[in-house]
C-alpha cells in the first residue's frame, strides 16, 4: 500500500475496494458491474478482496453497443437517441445490469479511454458512471486527463467512490 505522502488520494483509492466490501457486507447488498471504458477493471479491483464473492455476483464487459444490448438488455433506443457515451446510457446500463443479474446494486461505466475515438463533443477522457441501488439511479460525468490506463484507473476509482457514497447515503436514510 502506498504511503499517503506519495499521492494524496492514492491510499484512499487503494482501500476503496475494501470499503465497498465492508459496506456490501454491512447492508447485505449484492453487486454487479457493467463496464465498457474500464474493460473489467472495476471487477478486477473488487476481486482483490477475500470474501467479495459473497456480494459481488458477476460482472459484464460490454465494450460494444451490441454487447450492451445483448448481454444486459440496454435499450437500443437509449444508445441511438443519447449516444453510447452519455448519462442516459450509463443509467440504462446500471439499471439493466442490476435487473439482469438480480442484484441490489450495479455500477456502470461508459466513455472514451483514448488515445483515439474522441471528438469535440465527446473528448478522450470523457466518462459517465452509473450507479443503481434498489432501483434508484445516480450518474456522474467526469473528464479525466492522462493516457488510456490513467483514464481507466481514474474511472474505476470514481465508480467505486460513487458506489460507496450511494450505499452510505441510503444506509443513513434507512437507519434514521
Amino acid at each position: 500500500m502506498a504511503a499517503e505522502g506519495q499521492n494524496g488520494s492514492k491510499m484512499l483509492d487503494e482501500m476503496s475496494e475494501y470499503r465497498i466490501f465492508e459496506l456490501l457486507k454491512k447492508y447485505h447488498y449484492t453487486l454487479t458491474t457493467a463496464e465498457s471504458a474500464t474493460g473489467g477493471m472495476i471487477a478486477s479491483t473488487l476481486i482483490n478482496v477475500p470474501g467479495i464473492s459473497a456480494f459481488f455476483t458477476e460482472g459484464y464487459v460490454t465494450y460494444s453497443n451490441e454487447a450492451k444490448v445483448k448481454m444486459i438488455h440496454v435499450k437500443p433506443e437509449t444508445i441511438e437517441r443519447y449516444g453510447v457515451v452519455s448519462a442516459e446510457t450509463a443509467a440504462d446500463m446500471a439499471v439493466s445490469a442490476a435487473r439482469t443479474a438480480d442484484t441490489d446494486a450495479a455500477l456502470s461505466v461508459t466513455g472514451v479511454a483514448g488515445p483515439d475515438g474522441g471528438t469535440r463533443e465527446c473528448p478522450v477522457g470523457l466518462v459517465y458512471i452509473g450507479c443503481c441501488l434498489h432501483g434508484r439511479v445516480v450518474t456522474e460525468r467526469h473528464l479525466f486527463a492522462g493516457d488510456r490506463m490513467q483514464v481507466r484507473k481514474s474511472a474505476t476509482d470514481a465508480a467505486l467512490h460513487l458506489l460507496a457514497r450511494t450505499i452510505t447515503e441510503e444506509g443513513t436514510i434507512c437507519e434514521s
